[in-house]
């Protein structure tokens, strides 16, 4: 089995996990990832570091090199973001009402989890606790492939929300960082 495939089905599993969770809890969870980030930020910021050193020394411009850049603000603006997501109504189960048919039939739409969204992105670590944020408050797990060249700092990123997700006894499939840089 390779390994997408694997991390696939690893992910669709953890995802049954979140069918449970109350709006409330997952609320606490994004809070908690938020929280996590900043305590956290010295690992973020080392990992960042490396993958800044390599980005120079492969020429890279410096518009990249600035999408590429992590430093305590945009950790901070990373974790108000989770926070953010974490105040929005919960979307899984509300109801969209479509009218109704000439014949009395009430027709609406209930939002649902996908599953599992995979989500391939450039070399901007902040993406990484965005997607993963959306995706949980969204009742998905999340897939995220983003550029080699922030691997690094996404890997560090998600390991941060991942102990997050193991101190709630939840899967940390629910936040996968695809671990190599190959095609």
């Amino acid at each position: 089995m390779n390994l997408i495939t694997q991390l696939s089905q690893q992910a669709a599993q953890a995802a049954r996990t979140l069918l449970t969770l109350k709006e409330e809890t997952k609320n606490t969870i994004l809070r908690e990832m938020a929280t996590q980030l900043r305590a956290n930020s010295a690992a973020i910021l080392a990992a960042n570091h490396d993958d800044l050193k390599r980005a120079k020394e492969d020429n890279l411009p410096d518009a990249m090199l600035d999408r590429l850049l992590l430093n305590e603000a945009r950790i901070e603006a990373m974790a108000h973001g989770i926070e953010t997501v974490a105040s929005l109504p919960d979307p899984v189960g509300q109801l969209r009402d479509l009218g109704t048919q000439p014949n009395g039939l009430k027709i609406s739409k209930m939002r649902m989890p996908l599953g599992v969204i995979c989500m391939i992105f450039e070399a901007r670590p902040n993406v990484t606790a965005d997607a993963a944020a959306l995706c949980f408050k969204s009742g998905n797990a999340v897939i995220l492939r983003g550029g080699k060249e922030a691997l690094n700092s996404s890997k560090a990123i998600a390991n941060v929300l991942q102990s997050v997700l193991r101190s709630f006894n939840l899967p940390e499939a629910l936040v996968t960082v695809v671990p190599t840089a190959e095609r």
